[in-house]
């Protein structure tokens, strides 16, 4: 076994269930809780002692660009004095990548024993945030291009996408920070003081990235804002142009009720002495006919002149 040499062993494991890690956390007496966090996964990032036991999460991203998702991985590593056991959850290559450069001749990593693994492990993870901070980049400044821009979209559902997945990020990158700084402060127990000069290093990428999502994450907020405030300006201006229209239809409603109103009149009188009744007195009046007529005009007249006085013509 390891413990005889000046190696470790390294043990990989991918989404075990509890009954595939309990007889490797009896051999390696490793911590009961720790085992327990790895299994159920969904934790954050975090550095705990456990006696001769060393316990790290770190959460791997990726960032898948046409989906505009970002993908979060997950692994837990025990480190003791001559074993290194891994346990990873969703897709990542950061283990595997570690594995290749430790099979390399004379790599630099095995000096340090499993601290290295872990030091490793940790610079991949932050150059990833860094890969995925790019990508995040390019699309958060589209989508302020198109905001700003001549483009009348609602960027709502896209900008709210964004910034889910910037709180996503977050989770991951944030609550590293604080394990990493006690790596780099060479305070841990087990960890060669040689490594916190490298610890420094990726502590330092983790701030940057901190403040990189932070900065999105306000940036988003602003653009989402302007696109609401764009959006109800527009809203109000077709509101208003609505107004306008139906105020037209309603003038020219009124127009046509007030023509229809004084065409009633004669239509009225003319349908009265077209009945053709024997006894009606005004036919064989001499001066009916003008009458009639007077009648019809006078009252057109009137109806048209009170329409006038209340705008209807």
């Amino acid at each position: 076994m390891a413990a005889t040499t000046e190696g470790f062993v390294w043990i990989g494991l991918q989404q075990p269930t509890s009954e595939d890690i309990a007889t490797l956390a009896e051999e390696l007496s490793l911590p009961s809780l720790a085992v327990e966090d790895a299994v159920r996964a969904h934790q954050r990032p975090k550095l705990e002692r456990y006696d001769d036991v060393l316990f790290a999460v770190l959460k791997p991203v990726r960032y898948v660009d046409h989906d505009e998702v970002l993908e979060t991985a997950e692994l837990a590593l025990f480190l003791g004095p001559h074993f290194v056991v891994t346990v990873r959850h969703g897709n990542s290559d950061v283990l595997g990548q570690v594995r290749r450069e430790l099979d390399q001749p004379d790599c630099p990593l095995v000096a340090y024993g499993p601290a290295g693994v872990l030091y490793r492990a940790a610079d991949l993870v932050v150059d990833g945030y860094e890969a995925a901070l790019e990508s995040i980049n390019v699309d958060v400044d589209d989508i302020e291009s198109q905001v700003f821009g001549n483009d009348d979209s609602d960027h709502g559902e896209r900008i709210y996408k964004l910034k889910r997945e910037i709180a996503e990020f977050r989770r991951a990158a944030v609550p590293l920070s604080a394990p990493v700084q006690r790596l780099a402060a060479g305070t841990v127990p087990g960890v060669d003081k040689k490594l916190a000069e490298h610890f420094r290093d990726v502590h330092d990428h983790v701030l940057r990235t901190i403040d990189a999502i932070e900065a999105h994450d306000r940036l988003l907020s602003d653009v989402l804002q302007a696109d609401l405030s764009r959006l109800s300006v527009r809203q109000s201006e077709l509101a208003l142009k609505q107004n306008e229209v139906t105020a037209r239809q309603n003038e020219d409603m009124r127009r046509i009720s007030a023509w229809a109103a004084i065409g009633l009149a004669p239509t009225a009188i003319a349908g009265v002495y077209g009945m053709n009744f024997d006894n009606m007195p005004e036919l064989r009046w001499e001066y009916g006919y003008f009458g009639v007529l007077a009648v019809i005009a006078a009252f057109c007249l009137t109806l048209y002149v009170l329409f006038r006085r209340n705008g209807w013509l």
